[in-house]
């Protein structure tokens, strides 16, 4: 059996490949939270006969992706910054922004506390709490404010907790951070799943707060991870040059550069995605509550979290069961305050769906009590 410590991330197929002798293309992920209807097809017919883009370089500014993503997210194209994935763009903040201490809410993505290691801070974390369905108090982060923090690290809606803050509340977070001079960055990379975008989504108040950055990019929402684009919102202007000087210039090669311009207008790609995940997310929540021994989280992404309740079954062996019939969920125990007794699925098309429901029904039926 397949120990988790040997797994880290929902992109490691080629690790699953060696150890059980699945061909990773027969694989289906429901760890890596990727849209499960793949490419854009527009992007599909008409990337290809924009090849010869690799013919000459991008261009430097990025002007025309920068504009195509404005008017997608509904803000100045000034107020963009492209990068080579959202990863590029945290490690880019988090150096500009040089923090002694951040606080990060979680249990979340590990990639926030590692990048301020390299830079040489130290991060604490925010604990959300299982009695409160891992919904955050608002008030009680606030009060957890100080003047030592000097960034606060948010993922809205939240991996792995599919739990989200509601736009209203951010800004009595922002109100607060800006008393101790707190720079928050938040990253939305699941926020164009979520039902109730409009109250969720902190793009509007980059308008407001200096102290704001958004991160998004494509490797969820657009199926893209391999394409590398990222995007950052930030109305700091001053910020926003001091990242530009010291930001490797082309780190978004001209194929990808095409690419955004593309997918981000292709709107039927986009409805058709929200439908699909609005349906199966209520109707995938309503049958895992029926089954016996697990507690579900409420989900707002694109994916949601289970903990099971019953004795002699476990992360470890519900991974082992469903990467046998070539499915693969995420064991969520290295996670931040959470065990081998949470797991982690997304939602895929119908058919993938149920037969994911129809093995953890078998698992869970099967193992003594």
């Amino acid at each position: 059996m397949l120990k988790h410590r040997d797994a880290f991330h929902g992109s490691d197929l080629e690790k699953i490949e060696k150890i059980y002798g699945i061909k990773k293309e027969d694989i289906i992920s429901f760890s890596a939270n990727v849209n499960p209807l793949g490419l854009s097809g527009r992007l599909s017919r008409e990337l290809p006969s924009r090849i010869d883009a690799i013919c000459t370089y991008p261009d430097r500014d990025y002007t025309k992706l920068r504009e195509v993503i404005a008017g997608y997210c509904g803000t100045s194209a000034e107020n963009i910054l492209v990068g080579n994935g959202s990863t590029e763009l945290i490690t880019l903040f988090i150096k500009t922004r040089a923090p002694r201490k951040a606080l990060i809410v979680g249990p979340t993505y590990s990639e926030y506390e590692r990048e301020l290691s390299l830079g040489g801070g130290t991060s604490l974390y925010f604990p959300l709490k299982e009695e409160d369905d891992f919904i955050l108090d608002a008030g009680r982060l606030i009060q957890s404010l100080n003047e030592t923090v000097d960034m606060l690290i948010l993922c809205n809606p939240n991996n792995p907790t599919s739990s989200a803050v509601a736009a209203s509340d951010m800004r009595r977070i922002l109100d607060a951070c800006k008393t101790f001079d707190i720079f928050v960055m938040i990253d939305e990379t699941y926020v164009e799943f979520a039902e109730d975008y409009d109250n969720i989504t902190c793009i509007p108040l980059t308008s407001s707060y200096n102290n704001l950055c958004i991160l998004r990019g494509v490797s969820k929402f657009f199926a893209a991870p391999g394409l590398r684009l990222g995007y950052a919102i930030c109305a700091d202007t001053d910020l926003m040059k001091d990242i530009a000087a010291i930001k490797d210039p082309w780190t978004i090669n001209s194929l990808a550069e095409v690419a955004g311009c593309i997918m981000f207008t292709d709107r039927e790609y986009i409805a058709a995605t929200k439908d699909l995940i609005f349906s199966e997310r209520a109707r995938v929540k309503s049958e895992l509550t029926l089954i016996p021994g697990l507690k579900v989280y409420d989900p707002v992404a694109n994916f949601i979290l289970c903990r099971i309740t019953k004795e002699n079954v476990n992360a470890d062996i519900l991974f082992d069961s469903a990467i046998r019939q070539n499915m693969m969920i995420r064991n969520c125990s290295t996670f931040p305050f959470l065990d081998n007794t949470y797991f982690r699925i997304c939602f895929m098309k119908k058919e993938d769906n149920d037969a994911l429901l129809a093995l953890i029904r078998a698992v869970m039926e099967k193992s003594p009590a």
